[in-house]
């Protein structure tokens, strides 16, 4: 059953406690660190290329996150997948605001051309911008429904070897070998920055431990989010519950609250 497999995995990071290495954007460096100390994990938010071969040798996988991309981000970005690859480590992409500049679009492409093992994290406009569909995009917002975005998400399983991961009001994971929906969370989660860059972090954490999947890290993020919904009483409160959620979630309200198809 997938919640077992949910349940094992969450236990893995306990237990593992992975490293994982992010490169990742200036606004969510904080609270993503936090949320994967609070689930378990061990992070690191290193950027600078003359460690990244080091890092990559000890760490349990990769995450980067293009949301404050720049020249001299992009160099160092390639430098650690290459890292990656010689190392057998996966590489979680956030494809944040692809679509939205040529920047963006581009080096999400050169970056999933080049993993070697991957799993994309994005939201609709992003997934589908970066198969080359018209996608709506605000900013780094999405405007397109995750739905939308599946057939998207086969063509970058099909073309990169990559499992990715739509995220939304529905969570839809899509596989080579299988589609599956989630439809935990709650509506307050889009008025707090970072979500989407959360749930990337997290997969990393996962990634590490052993699910190249995204699933667990997806049902994980949505339970805890729908608990830390019902203790908030709006953003600022949300996002301290959330991290609450992460560290104190248990096999049983996974089991009580996760909505799988």
């Amino acid at each position: 059953m997938k919640l077992d497999v949910i349940i094992n995995a969450l236990g893995q990071v306990r237990e593992q406690k992975p490293l994982v290495v992010n490169i990742t954007n200036y606004v969510v460096m904080n609270n993503t660190a936090n949320a994967l100390l609070a689930v378990g994990a061990s992070p690191i938010m290193a950027h600078s290329k003359e460690e990244m071969a080091e890092m990559m040798s000890f760490s349990g996988a990769l995450v980067i996150n293009i949301g404050t991309l720049d020249s001299v981000w992009i160099p160092r970005m390639l430098f650690a997948v290459e890292r990656a690859n010689a190392n057998k480590k996966p590489v979680i992409l956030d494809p944040v605001g692809c679509g939205a500049s040529t920047l963006r679009t581009e080096t999400s492409r050169d970056i999933a051309r080049l993993a070697d093992s991957l799993i994309i994290r994005g939201n609709a406009s992003e997934i589908m911008a970066l198969a080359g569909e018209n996608a709506q995009t605000k900013g780094v917002d999405a405007q397109d429904s995750s739905s939308d975005a599946i057939v998207a998400a086969r063509f970058l399983v099909s073309e990169y070897g990559a499992n990715v991961v739509i995220s939304g009001e529905t969570d839809h994971i899509v596989t080579a070998d299988d589609q599956i929906t989630l439809s935990n969370g709650d509506a307050i989660m889009p008025y707090v920055t970072g979500m989407g860059c959360t749930l990337s972090a997290l997969t990393g954490a996962f990634a590490a431990a052993g699910d190249h999947t995204g699933l667990a890290a997806a049902a994980v993020m949505g339970v805890a989010g729908e608990i830390a919904a019902e203790k908030s009483q709006g953003p600022g409160s949300f996002q301290l519950q959330l991290t609450d959620g992460l560290y104190n979630l248990t096999d049983d309200e996974l089991a009580k609250r996760l909505k799988i198809a």
